[in-house]
C-alpha cells in the first residue's frame, strides 16, 4: 500500500490535512486511541460496529490547484470532502483551512468560513424551483446580507460568467440538465469564494453534456484561479480536470499525484487497474517525457511546449530528423524531446536505443 503522506513545501498551503479520520460507529473514538494514529485495520472496527470512512489522509492543497478525490462507490471520497468542508464531523486529525484549525471553530466561526470562503457544488442541483434563474444565484448573497439591487447586479455578472445570458428569468423547470448545473456552478461562485468544492458536479448529466461541463469548468478554472476539491467516480474526468488526482480505496488515499505520475508510476495494483486501459499519449504531457538539454546534441528547428499533450504532437516531433526541443511559458527552451520516447508511449517500447 502506499504511503498516505502528501504534504506539499507550501510554507501555509490552502488546506492541510493532518491523519484524518472519519470512523462511524459509537466505539469509533475509543478503539482509534488504541491504534496510535496509524492506518487502521477495518475490518476490526467492522466487528466491533464501526464503519471506516477515512482512513488517516494526510495531504495539502496549495492556493489555485485543482485536486480531485477519485474513486469508486465507499472508497470515502465525499466522506473526506464532507469532512474538509465540515458537513461532517473528522472522528480525529487536523484539518487548517488557511492556517486556521476547522475542527476547533464555534459553529458561528464555521458559518462565517462557509460564508466567505467557501463555495459547494454538488450532484444534486438543489435549485430553488420558485425562484428564476437569477434569484437563485442571487439568493446566498442576500443571505450574507447584500442589498438586492448588489446581489440582483452581481448574478447578472455570474449568469453571463457561466453563459446563461437569455435565461436569466427562466424556472428551473424551463431549463436542461447541463443549463441547472450552471445555475448551481454560478450561484456558488457568486459568494466569490476562494476554496471550491464539487462533489460528483456533472455526474446526474449525459456524456455530451459532461464533457461541455467539463470544458466550462476548465474555462471558469483559467479565470478565476480557486482552490479546488473536486471528487469524482469517472478516472476519465480525474485525469482531463486536475493538477493532481487522489486515488481512494476502503478510506485509505492509495496515491496522490500528477495525473502522468500515476499514469506511469501507479503505485499500487489497485491504482494500476485504473491507468491499465488509458491511451497514454492522451494524458501525459510532454514535459513528463523529455529529457536534459545536451548542449553537445543537433536539435530540429520545431518547437514544442511543455505542457502539451503527446497525442497533439507526436506526428510532427516522429516527423523530424533530430530531438525537438521543449519551451516552457517563456518560450526558454527547457528540455528536449527524443523521438525514441514518443515511440515508447505509443507503442510501449522501451526506449533505450543510444539517442542519433
Amino acid at each position: 500500500m502506499a504511503s498516505n503522506e502528501h504534504l506539499s513545501t507550501d510554507p501555509q498551503p490552502v488546506i492541510q490535512c493532518d491523519s484524518v479520520f472519519k470512523i462511524f460507529g459509537d466505539k469509533a473514538k475509543e478503539m482509534l486511541a488504541e491504534t496510535q494514529g496509524s492506518i487502521v485495520d477495518a475490518k476490526v472496527f467492522q466487528e466491533a460496529g464501526c464503519i471506516v470512512g477515512v482512513n488517516n489522509a494526510s495531504f495539502n492543497v496549495t492556493r489555485g490547484e485543482k485536486l480531485i478525490i477519485m474513486g469508486l462507490s465507499g472508497s470515502g471520497k465525499s466522506t473526506l470532502l464532507r469532512c474538509i468542508s465540515r458537513l461532517t464531523d473528522a472522528t480525529a486529525g487536523r484539518i487548517l483551512i488557511e492556517g486556521q484549525d476547522l475542527l476547533a471553530m464555534t459553529d458561528k466561526q464555521l458559518i462565517e468560513l462557509r460564508r466567505e470562503t467557501m463555495g459547494m457544488v454538488f450532484q444534486s442541483f438543489a435549485l430553488l424551483p420558485h425562484k428564476t434563474v437569477l434569484e437563485n444565484i442571487a439568493f446566498p448573497l442576500q443571505v450574507k446580507g447584500v442589498s438586492t439591487e448588489d446581489s440582483v447586479k452581481k448574478a447578472m455578472d455570474m449568469v453571463e460568467l457561466v453563459g446563461l445570458q437569455g435565461r436569466e428569468n427562466y424556472f428551473p423547470r424551463e431549463l436542461s440538465g447541463g443549463q441547472q448545473q450552471r445555475v448551481g456552478i454560478a450561484r456558488s461562485l457568486a459568494v466569490e469564494p476562494d476554496i471550491w468544492f464539487l462533489d460528483e458536479p456533472f455526474s446526474a448529466l449525459d456524456p455530451l453534456i459532461r464533457k461541455e461541463m467539463q470544458d466550462e469548468f476548465l474555462r471558469l478554472q483559467s479565470v478565476l484561479n480557486k482552490t479546488i476539491l473536486f471528487v469524482t467516480h469517472d478516472f476519465d474526468e480525474a485525469l482531463r480536470l486536475a493538477d493532481r488526482i487522489a486515488i481512494m480505496k476502503d478510506g485509505v488515499i492509495e496515491q496522490l499525484d500528477t495525473p502522468a505520475n500515476i499514469v506511469l508510476n501507479p503505485a499500487t495494483e489497485y491504482v494500476k487497474k485504473f491507468t491499465e486501459d488509458v491511451p497514454r499519449e492522451k494524458v501525459l504531457r510532454i514535459e513528463s517525457v523529455m529529457d536534459p538539454v545536451n548542449s553537445s546534441e543537433a536539435l530540429s528547428d520545431l518547437k514544442v511546449s511543455k505542457d502539451a499533450i503527446i497525442e497533439t504532437v507526436a506526428e510532427a516531433v516522429l516527423s523530424e530528423k533530430h530531438p525537438v526541443p521543449v519551451a516552457d511559458e517563456n518560450n526558454d527552451v527547457v528540455g528536449v524531446l527524443h523521438q525514441s520516447k514518443v515511440i515508447h508511449v505509443l507503442f510501449g517500447r522501451k526506449a533505450d536505443e543510444p539517442h542519433q
